[in-house]
């Protein structure tokens, strides 16, 4: 179809596609780098924050049932018969037998390696287990009934901490259970006293 000036139209020329591909290529090839980092930090934080859930769900259901609830890291499916394990891929929160006749019962689990495949959990000594009173708070038990665990409170440094985090990653994120039974996730990165989503001083 020829234009008002009796001309064909112009189309692009074989020069200035290429300039386009290589314009292309060279910003596809800066932003690549940013993107994978964006996506790894994703899923530590993913990570962070089932595990984060899984905590204050066990500190929830032991003031709901008015007795001590147990969570727990362990490799094994979820349940009442599930090994500790200390950079388990799965957590697990399961009733404190009482006295007498009762038996521990499986509350609920979940799972962290399916959230995020890759990331890694390091928990402080004694976070592969840790134990909730009725009030909501840590407390020490040596044998609380799934196997392997011992819920131990170090009155020198009461706080359990949970650092997660992937290769290639730049932000790696902590989960802090306090004494009295804080659960925050953090950066520890940054610190408190000037960012709030900082960590305390170790």
């Amino acid at each position: 179809m020829l234009s008002r000036t009796g001309s064909l139209p112009r189309g692009f020329t074989i020069l200035e596609l290429m300039v386009v591909i290589t314009v292309m290529g060279l910003l596809l090839m800066v932003a690549v780098p940013g993107m994978q980092s964006w996506l790894m930090n994703g899923r530590v934080r993913t990570t962070a924050e089932a595990l984060q859930n899984g905590v204050r769900l066990a500190q929830a259901e032991a003031v709901r049932q008015s007795r001590q609830v147990v969570f727990m890291l362990t490799d094994d499916t979820p349940s009442d018969a599930a090994e500790v394990k200390e950079d388990g891929i799965n957590w697990a929160i399961v009733t404190v037998p009482l006295l007498g006749s009762d038996t521990a019962q499986f509350v609920r689990g979940g799972a962290l390696a399916d959230v995020a495949a890759g990331v890694e959990i390091t928990g402080s000594d004694g976070a592969e287990s840790i134990c909730f009173n009725s009030m909501g708070s840590l407390t020490a038990n040596v044998s609380p009934g799934p196997t392997g665990a011992v819920c131990a409170v170090d009155a020198a440094a009461p706080t359990v901490t949970y650092d997660i985090d992937m290769a290639g990653a730049d932000r790696p994120l902590r989960v802090l259970v306090s004494l009295g039974g804080r659960v925050r996730m953090c950066d520890p990165a940054k610190a408190l006293s000037t960012n709030p989503d900082g960590c305390p001083p170790p």
